[in-house]
């Protein structure tokens, strides 16, 4: 049980309860303190850690208070033909901006930052909180190339327009010929 009378410090109730929250890693205490805020979630404003009252849509959200959703993938070197195998999975737990509507039509575009960079895109799903695509990418990119190439992924909406909704990436350099799958946590479109 927690003390959520005012007489505690700012701040320590949502340090504390979110550190026995087992279920996230050590370093995203701060991750959670939207969830166990003691604000109803429909309130338009909220305090901050210094106490000021702010819009929720004005508030920037250090660490990623709220989650986007994850993205699996898997991904496979083969060196004998110098091809990267990339499958997008599919994205679990997605959430987008009202202003998208409630069910938007949702795709991943991927990117390799190569010098020239190499851009894909799945087929477009209808927006749900689980969407499965299933789909492979194969490219030809050499060995030598991927120790300096990131893999991006822009989570993207179809309708009612063309818009980011969250992105992640991961680095290429570990890649090996045995399939590996990659848990990615999406971001806040960067600006």
């Amino acid at each position: 049980v927690s003390d959520l009378r005012p007489s505690a410090l700012p701040g320590s109730f949502d340090v504390s309860r979110s550190m026995f929250d087992l279920r996230s890693p050590p370093h995203r205490f701060m991750k959670r303190y939207d969830s166990f805020s003691s604000v109803p979630s429909s309130t338009s404003s909220r305090k901050d850690s210094q106490g000021s009252n702010k819009s929720l849509d004005t508030i920037t959200l250090s660490g990623d208070e709220r989650d986007f959703g994850r993205l699996n993938v898997k991904l496979c070197y083969v060196s004998s033909v110098e091809q990267i195998w990339i499958t997008v999975l599919h994205c679990k737990d997605l959430s987008w901006p009202s202003s998208c509507g409630e069910n938007p039509r949702i795709y991943v575009k991927g990117i390799l930052t190569l010098p020239k960079p190499v851009q894909f895109k799945s087929s477009a799903k209808e927006g749900c909180n689980d969407i499965e695509f299933m789909e492979t990418f194969v490219f030809a990119i050499k060995l030598q190339s991927l120790k300096t190439v990131r893999l991006v992924f822009k989570i993207q909406t179809q309708t009612p327009r063309k818009k980011t909704i969250g992105e992640c990436s991961l680095a290429l350099r570990e890649l090996s010929s045995e399939e590996s799958s990659h848990w990615l946590d999406i971001s806040p479109p960067s600006k």
